[in-house]
């Protein structure tokens, strides 16, 4: 695609909104380089999950601007996510994880009242064993998102706190005020 000169205002508005909205401590995000020839006009962001100094959970939101329209789009804008996030291997092999991930995409956009149409994505899991010069450590595995969906209002703010919901929910951060238990061994006498 050619690229245009100037950005319609819409498109602008829609990164303000973006950038207005301050995610939860734990979550780190940064400008980043959109992906080249997807639409006319694109704005990416990154951001990182941290928990105890390490990082749980990363993903990245792309909005895409082409002022022509898509008939897959359902509009001029789509916003595009790829979010991966490490689970334990156990969890990686359950068959209902590709669909809880699903919703935490969907539950996210709803609860913030995110307005959406033509979503659609994959959740893909893997898992990891080291062998040879790798071997030794533990198996990993993951769950990785990716998906978009066109907005039907100007409200990006909500679609971005919808984002930063489907990133806690992938590291598996409790809700914001809410404390996660943690063990703390036997307290009970026999």
């Amino acid at each position: 695609m050619a690229p245009e000169s100037t950005p319609p205002p819409a498109f602008a508005r829609a990164i303000a909104e973006l950038r207005s909205v301050v995610p939860r401590p734990e979550i780190v995000v940064a400008d980043t380089r959109p992906p080249a020839n997807l639409a006319p006009f694109a704005f990416a962001l990154s951001g990182t999950v941290q928990r105890a100094g390490e990082e749980v959970a990363s993903g990245r939101l792309i909005l895409l601007c082409d002022p022509a329209g898509h008939d897959a789009w359902a509009g001029t804008q789509r916003l595009v996510t790829y979010v991966t996030a490490e689970v334990e291997p156990d969890i990686a092999t359950d068959p209902l994880l590709a669909a809880v991930a699903w919703s935490w995409l969907t539950d996210a956009l709803e609860s913030h009242d995110a307005a959406y149409r033509a979503a659609g994505g994959t959740v893909t899991t893997t898992t990891s064993t080291r062998f040879g010069d790798l071997a030794g450590g533990a198996n990993t595995a993951d769950v990785e998102i990716r998906a978009s969906w066109s907005p039907v209002d100007d409200r990006f703010a909500a679609h971005m706190r919808a984002w930063y919901a489907l990133l806690s929910s992938a590291a598996g951060l409790p809700p914001p005020g809410v404390t996660a238990l943690t063990s703390r061994g036997a307290t009970h006498g026999g």
